[in-house]
């Protein structure tokens, strides 16, 4: 295996395959063509002898492939009817010995009669606008907003109503936005309109990647197949050399949604961007007319996106912590993600305790990463993330650090080469991850260098966000008993993919797993924190458990000489402080009651086609925010604030701009405090 192994935390869904529509005037019937046979059955052969997960070809794979495959054609619920789905019953035991046979012709069947369905709902919504008849908003009425586990719709007239109201909820949502009435429903009408003429861009090679992805998911959620077309986005994507926005994008439902920022690009540098926030418009310049992409295909919307370096995109942006679906305006300026700017920086916090001032060193460490290109032409000088680190060890060792913090938050992971070497920096020697490959083989990788960096107390910050190699390494600290682990239970990708070319077209496949020293995955589960933090992303909606066939977690035979090392006790007395602590502090009640307004708001997926009742819930939602801010301001003395906007005025910028996250500050100062509170112990102890 290649030691220089780079991989992604999340897979990419390649297409928004369900809000889009043909031409009112024709249907083209799509089809297979000659090369998706060969490419099909290229696919199986790659996943039977290389892929990790040893699935059959059955009877049961075909079931789980249609269900996948409706509910990704529709997961609203929104198109096809009950009889639709009873018709496609038919080929529940079938789809198996189709693709055995290098077919994928159900797959166009179900596709082409979503784009019947589309073509019907997005006419009747265009007819429905442009008539005159009004739409009443006094009526006690409510839109349904998760219909992921409705029934199948069985009536036109049932249809109907649904989008009726559907179209009010749209209407609703842009006359809040101070437009009129007929001003909503000219942008709607221009939406659907544009949909239709969209749709006949669809193509088979369209049709045939998002059958085969609903295939190759089965396996595990990072398996994909990449069409040509896509390939290229993806070399892209991975090489970060794309000059746009700096984030990882995925469809969800008809929207754009970002899944995670590129640490120090573009998007992450606005400060105002995060993961699960919905793009629904995009725009040329900061004076450019926003273009309404709701219903986009994923690779049109990043074609958008992009653009020459220097200029500026503007995004029209749902919040993912709004429930009203209210928009907001972010300026990009496009670059591409720099690798100096992705490298690992350094400070000091200095905080008294018990009247002694201690000084914790902290090292933000954004992604693991190496100048492959300099390393090598033999330019000793080459970045990596090893280098720099142990330069700022050494030179926060000089300002005489009571223990050092490794701030892993949002890291998602790099290169696994730069995770072995980085845990090298703490350990004398060691393992510090096992692989094990498709063919059963598990194979250790070493620290063999019995040199120590650092030999004070350690900790590591970690969050949901934290993927991949970032995992390795904070669970080869936990194995070897180096530090304390703080903050949230981690993403949980624990398996590697490598991508393979095909005649047609290239698959990225997962081939190996990542054990801990201890044997357990880091698959699924991720790293358990020693010391719990709250977490501001729901862990059931974000990370490889919410994924949907995503590998189980399990064990593998600890490393030999590993030292099952019990220290509950002991940390049992720094989550006594901690809890002590932070139940006092007005920031960690300020996350806590946003956390647990979130999960409230999620709860009720009614929307109110009310207008008194809508306009009164969005007021309701933004006077909540402003309160618990002000509750949280008036606790630390700072100026009250009276709109979000000026909230957004008063924040604290770092270095590069942002606006720092009070909620993020609070983490890390809380942090320090738990590494001067193990400090303590350990000298009480001795």
């Amino acid at each position: 295996m290649n030691k220089y192994i780079k991989f992604a935390i999340t897979p990419l869904l390649l297409l928004p395959i369900f809000s889009v529509a043909h031409s009112a005037a024709q249907i083209t019937q799509l089809s297979a063509q000659p090369i998706h046979s060969v490419t099909i059955r290229e696919i199986v052969q790659s996943l039977s002898k290389r892929h990790y997960n040893k699935i059959e070809i059955n009877d049961a794979l075909s079931s789980n492939l249609l269900d996948s495959y409706i509910d990704n054609l529709d997961p609203s619920r929104s198109y096809f009817y009950s009889a639709d789905i009873k018709e496609f019953e038919t080929l529940r035991h079938r789809l198996d010995d189709e693709i055995k046979n290098a077919s994928v012709a159900s797959g166009f069947l179900l596709y082409n009669r979503l784009q019947q369905r589309i073509i019907e709902r997005v006419n009747y919504a265009i007819n429905r606008l442009e008539s005159p008849k009004k739409f009443d908003f006094s009526l006690n009425e409510n839109f349904e907003t998760n219909r992921e586990d409705s029934p199948w719709i069985q009536t036109k007239s049932d249809m109907d109503n649904l989008w009726r109201k559907r179209l009010k909820s749209s209407i609703l949502n842009l006359t809040m936005e101070k437009q009129s009435n007929q001003e909503a429903k000219d942008k709607l009408i221009k939406r659907y309109k544009s949909q239709l003429s969209r749709i006949q861009q669809t193509n088979s090679e369209d049709v045939f990647q998002t059958y085969v992805n609903n295939f190759t998911r089965l396996y595990d959620p990072h398996t994909a197949y990449f069409s040509p077309r896509n390939s290229e986005n993806f070399k892209i994507n991975m090489s970060l050399s794309l000059q746009g926005i700096g984030a990882v994008l995925q469809t969800e439902d008809e929207f754009t949604q970002i899944v995670r920022l590129i640490p120090s690009g573009p998007a992450d540098k606005t400060g105002k961007l995060k993961a699960k926030d919905k793009i629904v418009g995009v725009g040329q310049g900061r004076n450019g007319v926003i273009e309404d992409i709701i219903g986009w295909r994923l690779d049109d919307v990043v074609q958008k996106i992009r653009g020459k370096k220097g200029t500026v995109v503007k995004l029209e942006v749902v919040s993912a912590d709004s429930k009203s679906l209210e928009r907001k305006i972010v300026f990009i300026t496009r670059d591409k993600v720099k690798l100096e700017e992705q490298a690992a920086q350094k400070k000091v916090v200095t905080t008294i305790v018990d009247g002694r001032e201690y000084k914790i060193g902290v090292i933000d460490v954004p992604t693991f990463y190496i100048d492959f290109a300099a390393l090598q032409k033999g330019d000793k000088n080459y970045k990596s993330t090893t280098r720099d680190v142990k330069k700022l060890i050494n030179e926060l060792k000089k300002e005489n650090i009571d223990g050092l913090l490794i701030d892993l938050r949002n890291n998602g992971g790099g290169a696994l080469q730069e995770a072995n070497e980085l845990a090298g920096l703490f350990l004398r020697l060691g393992a510090t991850v096992q692989i094990k490959y498709a063919n059963g083989s598990i194979g250790p990788l070493f620290d063999r260098d019995p040199e120590i960096t650092y030999t004070g107390p350690l900790g590591v910050i970690v969050n949901r966000q934290s993927a991949s190699a970032s995992e390795i390494f904070a669970g080869a600290i936990q194995d070897h008993h180096r530090g304390v682990i703080i903050g949230n239970q981690t993403f949980g990708k624990g398996t590697v993919q490598t991508l393979s070319p095909l005649k047609h077209g290239q698959l990225k496949l997962t081939h190996a797993k990542f054990y801990r020293i201890s044997g357990d995955s880091t698959q699924n589960k991720g790293v358990m924190p020693d010391i719990s933090l709250p977490a501001l992303l729901d862990i059931e909606e974000y990370g490889e458990s919410a994924l949907a066939h995503a590998l189980p977690w399990d064990t593998v035979k600890p490393v030999k000489g590993f030292n099952n090392l019990d220290l509950s006790s002991f940390f049992d007395k720094v989550r006594i402080l901690n809890q002590s602590r932070t139940q006092q502090l007005a920031d960690f009640r300020y996350m806590l009651s946003k956390i647990q307004r979130s999960a409230e708001l999620k709860k009720n997926t009614l929307i109110s086609l009310n207008k008194a009742a809508y306009s009164n819930n969005l007021a309701e939602e933004k006077q909540w925010l402003i309160d618990a801010e002000n509750k949280r301001r008036k606790a630390n003395k700072l100026p009250s604030i009276a709109s979000l906007d000026e909230l957004e005025e008063q924040l604290e910028k770092d270095k590069l701009g942002r606006p720092i996250d009070p909620s993020s500050t609070a983490i890390l100062n809380e942090s320090v405090r738990i590494l001067i509170d193990i400090k303590k112990l350990l000298q009480t102890n001795s």
